[in-house]
């Protein structure tokens, strides 16, 4: 076993334990300000021979790592880590979230995307965010309670994946987070501080009693949480399958809580009996000499990645540093374009005709990076460009708030296969209902909160059992010949897609390692102001940068990047050192 020649994985764990938050005036904390981190732990690339897990919490990848070493496949492998992710993560992913996976099949050569992202419910009205004065919610009015839940898809579409790739029994890939929930795990910095700032969750039973303490207080860093309710779900699960989730008392609960919510929801059983996963056709396009694949819609995640790297082909990024006011400037450029188009026709490709092969079009880019002006930012707010021939405007711009609390993996098994699943339940905690020891998403909330705009439907708006457009992006890239070269993924909300770009440009154009790539400052651009990631040498660029026109904001940008690079010599992993993951491998 391989950690870092720097970091054993006695000293990370540690290290975690130790790591506190350090509030900072400077930081300016907008409407959509990260889920927290733990303390910033530098580290070095990991290297392995064989195989290779990385995951945003040590417990969870060293399962993985477990798994891979008994023979099991890289899907084995991500269905076992996300249900201790469920675990020992609750804030961010679990059972009652959804998830994206781009699976490689290294026998075929082949690329496949599965969708499983939640559905609103059969009952669900346009209007679901409004207040009686037809204006939209306050977000938290929109979360908290039941409206905001929609039906869970991770665990349908982990079974999909598992039954096409899986070479381990389905039933073993649960007994690890189910001896971990009956023997308890010990709170994690992150999870304590995510618990020390939210407002709340320990207003509402379960959750108050298995988080907090009796006068209020968050359970310490180090307590052991034993959730004995989530092992008893994952006996069920791993013995009679996904659709016990789906149908019987599992569902039943769920449909209790969400109705029983101080705002009741509408979700029903058929709702949840009729949620189905969804294999989707996979993105792709070139970045210089390679090709880049990822999710399409409903996310829109993969699309708006390879828009940014399809204007930056313009430019010779390697000849800049990364911390330079070129690059920088160049890369919010692109992003402020790219999030320009991202507004108006991304939403659920089963509702909406979404102009995928016209977005990610080389010509249409180059008309785009043409408004690049290398000297100078462009002013104001950027309009979408317009990919196609017939009528472009049809839609109105999206205004759905998109909280960031999400998790990545990112593995490669020992035959090559390789996954990149990026899974949540939207905001910290979600919608802040626990049933039988797992956390309901509040993913509803990523639909605008205006059907409407200008006088013109939203695309993105709600509607029966449509999926709400996200922006994760689980990504690969390979080269000229075809060869996996990196497996790569975030969280962030909305900055997923600036942080995965920024990554895969510090490996294949800065020529980084792994972990120098996911090390970089946080920067980009979502078509308003460029966004510089507080605490970092990047804020020195702020003067250069407000001299070309930019308005600059310093924010915290809490990433959760996870990849892995596939050499000559093995695997190279990094993990994104502002959480608690770890590569980890053989």
């Amino acid at each position: 076993m391989v950690i870092s020649r720097k970091f054993g994985l006695r000293s990370c764990l540690l290290a975690l334990i130790l790591g506190s938050i350090v509030g900072r005036p400077d930081i300016v904390l907008t409407q959509d300000a990260p889920e927290a981190g733990s303390a910033r732990v530098e580290r070095k690339a990991v290297r392995t021979q064989k195989y290779m897990v990385a995951a945003a919490n040590p417990i969870a990848a060293a399962v993985g790592r477990d798994i891979l070493r008994r023979g099991g496949s890289a899907i084995d492998a991500a269905v076992a880590v996300q249900m201790v992710l469920g675990l020992v993560e609750p804030q961010s992913s679990g059972i009652g979230g959804g998830a994206f996976l781009v699976y490689y099949d290294a026998k075929t050569k082949r690329v496949r995307t599965f969708d499983g992202r939640e559905t609103a419910p059969y009952q669900a009205q346009r209007n679901r965010f409004q207040g009686r004065d037809g204006k939209p919610l306050q977000f938290y009015d929109a979360v908290l309670g039941g409206k905001s839940v929609g039906v869970p898809g991770v665990v349908k579409m982990l079974e999909q994946v598992h039954k096409q790739y899986g070479k381990l029994p389905w039933s073993q890939l649960f007994q690890p987070a189910i001896q971990r929930a009956t023997t308890g795990f010990p709170i994690s910095p992150r999870l304590h501080t995510l618990l020390s700032q939210e407002k709340f969750l320990g207003q509402r039973e379960p959750a108050r009693r298995y988080f907090y303490q009796p006068d209020g207080t968050p359970k310490p860093v180090g307590a052991k949480l034993v959730n004995q309710q989530y092992a008893n779900v994952l006996r069920v699960l791993a013995q009679k399958g996904a659709g016990a989730f789906y149908k019987g008392e599992i569902a039943q609960d769920i449909v209790n809580t969400v109705k029983n919510a101080s705002v009741p929801g509408d979700l029903t059983t058929n709702d949840l009996a009729r949620y189905n996963s969804v294999e989707r056709p996979p993105v792709c396009g070139t970045y210089r000499v390679y090709k880049v694949c990822g999710m399409g819609p409903p996310t829109s995640g993969g699309i708006t990645v390879l828009q940014i790297l399809g204007m930056l082909q313009r430019f010779n990024l390697a000849s800049l540093k990364p911390d330079s006011v070129q690059a920088v400037h160049l890369f919010a450029e692109a992003g402020r374009f790219a999030y320009a188009d991202r507004g108006l026709y991304i939403a659920d490709p089963d509702f909406i005709p979404v102009p995928t092969k016209e977005l990610i079009n080389p010509k249409y880019l180059q008309t785009r990076a043409a408004l690049i002006n290398p000297n100078r930012a462009f002013v104001g707010e950027a309009k979408p460009g317009n990919p196609l021939s017939q009528q472009a405007f049809r839609w109105g711009l999206d205004n759905s708030p998109e909280f960031p609390s999400t998790s990545h993996i990112s593995i490669v098994d020992g035959n090559g296969n390789a996954v990149a699943m990026t899974t949540s339940i939207e905001d910290a905690f979600g919608a802040r209902l626990m049933v039988r020891g797992f956390l309901l998403n509040n993913q509803l909330t990523d639909f605008s909160f205006s059907p409407t705009t200008d006088g013109k439907l939203v695309a993105n708006r709600v509607q029966p059992r449509k999926r709400p457009r996200s922006s994760m992006a689980p990504m690969m890239v390979f080269d000229r010949n075809g060869k996996l070269v990196m497996v790569v993924g975030s969280a962030g909300g909305p900055l997923i897609i600036n942080y995965v770009a920024k990554a895969i440009v510090g490996v294949l154009d800065w020529k980084l390692d792994t972990q120098q790539a996911l090390s970089l400052p946080n920067f980009g651009n979502r078509n308003g102001a460029t966004e510089l990631e507080a605490n970092t040498n990047i804020v020195n660029l702020k003067p250069q940068l407000e001299a070309l026109g930019h308005t600059v904001t310093v924010r915290e940008q809490t990433s959760g990047s996870q990849a892995i690079v596939i050499t000559n010599q093995g695997k190279e992993g990094g993990v994104d050192p502002r959480r608690e993951g770890i590569a980890i491998g053989d």
